[in-house]
């Protein structure tokens, strides 16, 4: 097994919140080329370009789980610049800013209550934290209250994640209470073709009300 498969698996193995920082500050260095040119990784583009066809590049945006910055970087090249950066690892963070490519960087964690007012971002974005060992379906109550009404929420699934650990149910109890309507669902598609062609991911867009 290649030293990058070795590093993504090590990350999925982690059994708790803190050690899934620990793992992704240790991972940052290697995460870009791991990622994009090792395994092909293809949701942070696909989940941009929803992202663009409903939301203006004036808007003020949350990438929730930042990363390295991958999704900042799909945005800026699309002429978006009103970003904000969140992200459980201080590591990430750390080469995101490096980018040069948001406002302001937040060390915050999906799951728990967000230090963010009430309606204070025109969209939400996050890709690639809703998956094996990652953030609880529950994220998406704070995602949605962080995003004003008729603003967009945009985020990665993958597909057993989805069936398997409660967002199937959250993203029906969400729509069902009038917090948010579907806007768009991508068909399913390999992220990460040459790196883990067996997982599946879907694009969800869904406007806030």
């Amino acid at each position: 097994m290649k030293e990058s498969h070795q590093r993504v698996q090590w990350v999925y193995d982690a059994t708790s919140n803190q050690e899934l920082e620990t793992r992704y500050d240790q991972w940052a260095d290697k995460y870009d080329e791991d990622l994009t040119e090792e395994f092909v990784w293809k949701s942070p583009k696909a989940a941009a370009t929803v992202l663009t066809k409903y939301i203006q590049p004036t808007a003020r945006i949350l990438d929730a789980g930042t990363g390295t910055g991958l999704v900042g970087k799909c945005l800026a090249e699309a002429g978006y610049q009103n970003l904000v950066a969140m992200d459980m690892s201080l590591g990430m963070l750390k080469v995101a800013q490096e980018k040069q490519l948001y406002r302001t960087y937040h060390r915050m964690v999906l799951g728990d209550t967000l230090d963010f007012k009430t309606d204070e971002f025109d969209a939400t974005i996050s890709v690639g934290v809703f998956t094996q060992g990652h953030a609880p379906a529950r994220s998406l109550d704070e995602i949605v209250r962080v995003t004003k009404p008729g603003g967009l929420v945009v985020f990665s699934l993958r597909v057993e994640t989805y069936e398997n650990d409660g967002f199937k149910e959250k993203q029906s109890e969400l729509e069902q209470s009038g917090k948010w309507k579907v806007a768009e669902t991508s068909e399913k598609f390999q992220p990460m073709p040459q790196g883990e062609p067996e997982v599946w991911h879907q694009i969800w867009a869904y406007q806030v009300a």
